[in-house]
């Protein structure tokens, strides 16, 4: 791609970290963790009403981003309506995409490995060159002499 975005080189970055399911699996976490700290808290600033402590910001951020959604709190102005539509789509679609960037990595590391170090079975490629060099053995013994 010529022209990436910031965005797109930082899940370049977060996605290149992710070498191992270890790794991943802090990244995700990371994302997820910055993710519902940061709504938590700003929704407790945008939403005084509905949320007047950081704590209920938090304890709507963790329902809303890992969609259980109680409903105990929610929001109540337009702003915070707008923030908590933003999370939901964060929650449901960043972090997926995270996941997916993460684990297509990690099918890419296993196709490639595999193809490097072969995993013992001939591919149809090599099959071919075994027959056609078999074929051409045959046509020599069977030539008379």
């Amino acid at each position: 791609m010529a022209h990436e975005t910031r965005i797109e080189r930082r899940l370049d970055r977060l996605v290149a970290r992710a070498v191992n399911p270890r790794r991943a699996a802090v990244v995700i976490a990371g994302v997820t963790t910055t993710l519902t700290l940061a709504a938590g808290a700003a929704m407790s600033f945008v939403d005084r009403q509905g949320f007047p402590t950081v704590g209920t910001g938090l304890w709507w951020a963790v329902q809303t981003v890992t969609t259980v959604g109680y409903g105990d709190h929610v929001p109540t102005t337009t702003t915070g309506q707008i923030l908590a539509a933003i999370v939901m789509l964060l929650g449901i679609g960043f972090v997926t995409v995270i996941t997916a960037s993460i684990t297509g990595a990690f099918v890419a590391q296993a196709h490639y490995d595999r193809d490097v170090e072969g995993d013992g079975a001939p591919s149809a490629e090599q099959l071919q060159d075994i027959v056609t060099r078999l074929e051409r053995i045959e046509a020599r013994l069977t030539r008379p002499v």
